[in-house]
């Protein structure tokens, strides 16, 4: 019976080509388009029958990871990375703090108005301590000798 099986991988055959087992020292990452995104979206969208988003992952080598990733960036508008310098931190600080300075305005003058009337209530308390303290009244806050 030894005799007659035949090992598979003796067996010449020119249609099996083994592929190189070596891996390359970094995995490089496939960089997607906008474009590229935005069109596997719509193809992925427009699959209706089960499966076919399926294939469409497979022909394309994609993972269900990247759709759902690339509908959150649709959603946050899907946009080409911005290549470049950054914006210095004074500038990026003037734009974020822009629509909430915006917001707090309508505050800002009821709350100036009361910093005014605490600063005379202050000014008035100040100049009514000292007679008190000549009666020898108790006053608040207390006096230092």
């Amino acid at each position: 019976m030894a005799a007659h099986t035949r090992r598979l991988d003796r067996v010449p055959n020119p249609a099996l080509e083994r592929p190189d087992p070596e891996v390359p020292a970094k995995p490089r990452r496939r960089p997607f388009s906008a474009a590229y995104q935005q069109r596997m979206l719509e193809e992925a969208d427009r699959g209706t029958a089960p499966g076919q988003s399926g294939a469409l992952l497979r022909r394309e080598g994609l993972y269900a990871s990247h759709l759902s990733t690339w509908r959150s960036q649709r959603e946050h508008a899907l946009v080409a990375q911005r290549r470049g310098r950054k914006a210095t931190p004074a500038v990026a600080q003037a734009e974020r703090r822009a629509p909430l300075e915006y917001d707090n305005e309508p505050w800002r003058q009821p709350l100036e108005q009361a910093y005014a009337m605490i600063e005379g209530q202050k000014k008035r308390s100040a100049l009514l301590a000292l007679p008190a303290r000549l009666l020898g009244r108790r006053s608040w806050p207390p006096l230092t000798p």
